[in-house]
């Protein structure tokens, strides 16, 4: 064993030399770059805060502004044994649904300038069994301002037993309403575009990626499916998922995992700071240390607002999507259900990554409430260490989200189940209060009886009385019976009878 475990740490030495980690972008002081490191050493409250509260064990953030890190921090551990602490570096999490940017969108991105895909082309031009109906009506821009009618997922695990018939349910998904005229944030529409993506690229979307977009900004650590080498290092997700094992290393989303871990909506995996330098790229517009991975023009037209609060794949800041309340608005990012987030606003030039994993037993009531309330806070935070804003600097507030730390920890029907048993309470103690002042009363001789028992008492008086009275009626008839039968029996009167006996026979 211990031989075995040698050779692995060789390999995995041997690999990091061929494949160096990524080192992320250069950092530097707040200070140089117009920021209050004083400010932004609220991060480390916020975050810590959701990691006491159980909202997950650890935390991975990184804050750059102009071209560098000004806050690279692992704030807790990966599970919560608490053996292994995180690291912004090294530390590899399941990226959730900000797959469906920083890999799906990316792609059509790369696509779109080669004019290889045309975003106002029908979808059945690239995929022609997504075809019949109202699905002839939708288009690549449809299906990236999540605009196609689709729903927002299907239970593939459920009814596909391979990779190929997850792949064919989603093509034969209906279009439930006229594409462009309704809005449904969807999972399914983000795989049809990565379907595309291979279609058009001749490879799968993992290989187009690495080759077209991460190998190129070294970001070693970004991939599909984690290396045995780097599960270590990997924060787990899920300990009971339907697929019967703790889950590490392998994609959480179920829907992902029937398409064979490659999806457009799930299944990426990668650190903070690999996240900083592809957040800097599109900071510089497509570009990083010289190197072109995507038109600037592209960039704009992807990241602004083109139907509603949604702009091509990415989502805008209005104020409650994780992006808190001072982010400019051409700011736009994503956030992933596993408890990720990534936010960049160009007009400050600055960005905030925030990686966790608080699906792995979280131990908070509402983990989705301290993660909702933590990546509100993160952006505030980055936004308020801001100096030279040109709109000046804006006063810290007294407290923030996760210092208030409002119902994380109540279960979600907490109002109504304690206002039953309020309810219960006091009715309890109302009888029992009847139950002591009936007892008191009786112990005084001064219990006043109710009109029903009152009522109840006078019927059973009568009722006496009147067998009473029909017993002394029938006992008057039983005696002058008794009387008159004596009477008979009288012998016949004689003449001289004295006054004694005469007046016996009257009575």
């Amino acid at each position: 064993m211990f031989l075995l475990t040698a050779l692995v740490i060789a390999a995995a030495d041997v690999t990091r030399v061929a494949m160096p980690m990524s080192a992320g972008l250069p950092e530097r002081e707040p200070a140089a770059v117009g920021m209050s490191a004083e400010r932004l050493g609220t991060i480390d409250r916020v975050v810590q805060r959701g990691v006491e509260a159980g909202g997950y064990p650890g935390a991975s953030v990184v804050v750059g502004r102009k071209g560098y890190s000004v806050f690279s921090r692992g704030i807790g551990t990966l599970d919560w044994t608490r053996k292994m602490r995180v690291s912004a570096q090294e530390s590899i999490y399941d990226l959730a649904s900000l797959t469906k940017v920083v890999a799906t969108t990316t792609a059509l991105m790369v696509l779109y300038d080669r004019g290889q895909v045309d975003l106002d082309a029908k979808v059945s031009t690239y995929l022609p069994t997504f075809s019949g109906g109202l699905k002839d009506q939708v288009t690549v821009r449809h299906l990236l301002t999540h605009r196609a009618g689709l729903s927002a997922g299907r239970e593939l695990w459920r009814i596909a037993d391979s990779p190929a018939e997850a792949r064919a349910a989603v093509l034969s998904s209906p279009v439930n309403c006229t594409p462009g005229a309704c809005y449904e944030y969807s999972d399914l529409g983000a795989d049809l575009l990565g379907f595309i993506a291979e279609v058009v690229s001749g490879q799968s979307l993992d290989v187009f990626l690495q080759q077209a977009v991460f190998q190129k900004l070294g970001m070693n650590d970004t991939q599909f499916r984690v290396s045995e080498l780097d599960m270590l290092r990997t924060a787990p997700t899920e300990i009971a998922p339907p697929r019967g094992y703790p889950l590490r290393g392998e994609v959480h989303d179920e829907n992902a995992f029937a398409l064979g871990g490659i999806a457009g909506h799930a299944g990426l995996f990668s650190t903070a700071s690999d996240l900083s330098v592809f957040a800097q790229m599109l900071l510089d517009g497509g570009q990083y240390n010289g190197v072109r991975v995507i038109a600037d023009s592209t960039v704009q037209l992807f990241t602004k607002r083109a139907a509603g609060h949604r702009a091509l794949g990415w989502d805008t800041c209005d104020g409650g999507a994780g992006c808190g309340q001072f982010m400019s608005e051409r700011a736009f990012g994503h956030t992933g259900f596993t408890g990720t987030s990534l936010w960049i606003d160009p007009d400050r030039q600055m960005f905030v990554v925030l990686l966790t994993n608080r699906v792995h037993a979280a131990r908070a009531r509402r983990p989705s409430k301290v993660i909702a309330d933590v990546r509100n806070d993160l952006a505030d935070a980055a936004v308020l260490a801001v100096m030279d804003d040109p709109e000046g600097v804006r006063a810290m507030p007294a407290s923030f989200r996760a210092d208030l730390a409002q119902d994380w920890n109540r279960p979600l029907r907490s109002r109504r189940a304690s206002s039953a048993a309020a309810r219960r309470r006091a009715a309890a103690a109302k009888r029992a209060a009847t139950r002591k002042a009936v007892v008191k009363k009786k112990s005084s001789g001064s219990v006043k009886t109710s009109p029903t028992r009152k009522a109840s008492a006078t019927k059973a008086t009568a009722k006496k009385a009147t067998v009473k009275k029909a017993t002394v009626k029938k006992a008057t008839v039983k005696k002058a019976t008794a009387k008159k039968a004596t009477v008979k029996k009288s012998p016949p009167k004689k003449s001289g009878t004295s006054k004694t006996t005469k007046t016996k026979a009257r009575s």
